[in-house]
């Protein structure tokens, strides 16, 4: 008897936390994400980080990408990570993404966000991020 393992696909949560309405970003993001394969939950517009993280736990995602270009980046992000991590949760993987300063950027990795993509080959670069840390998930 032939048994296959079936690949079950990356899950990803994009999530657009506070006041900021620009989501343009996010929804290229999330097209090009399922067009490589990737199963996304899109949240829509000004989601707390506590609605991010809850909707995560509830759709079983293996990661989450927050777009931000509001400028608070310093406090949304971690907080997301924060809050993963009192849900027993912090296997789940956080990305940031938009206008992120690269002054900023080793602040948020330091505080636990595992990548941050700034505009400009967005796109593939979280494909290729998401294919570091999943890579018995995708096609070769």
């Amino acid at each position: 008897m032939v048994t296959m393992a079936i690949r079950r696909k990356v899950r990803v949560l994009i999530g657009k936390p506070g006041l900021d309405g620009h989501d343009r970003g996010a929804k290229v993001i999330a097209r090009a994400l399922r067009d490589a394969g990737v199963e996304v939950v899109y949240t829509g517009l000004h989601r707390s980080p506590e609605e991010i993280v809850e909707t995560a736990i509830q759709e079983d995602v293996d990661v989450i990408g927050v777009s931000i270009l509001s400028g608070a980046h310093l406090t949304l992000l971690p907080r997301v990570v924060q809050l993963l991590k009192e849900a027993g949760a912090e296997d789940i993987l956080v990305f940031g993404g938009g206008v992120i300063p690269e002054e900023d950027r080793q602040i948020l990795l330091s505080k636990g966000v595992k990548e941050i993509i700034v505009p400009g080959g967005g796109t593939q670069r979280t494909i290729d991020f998401l294919k570091e840390n999943f890579p018995d998930r995708f096609e070769n």
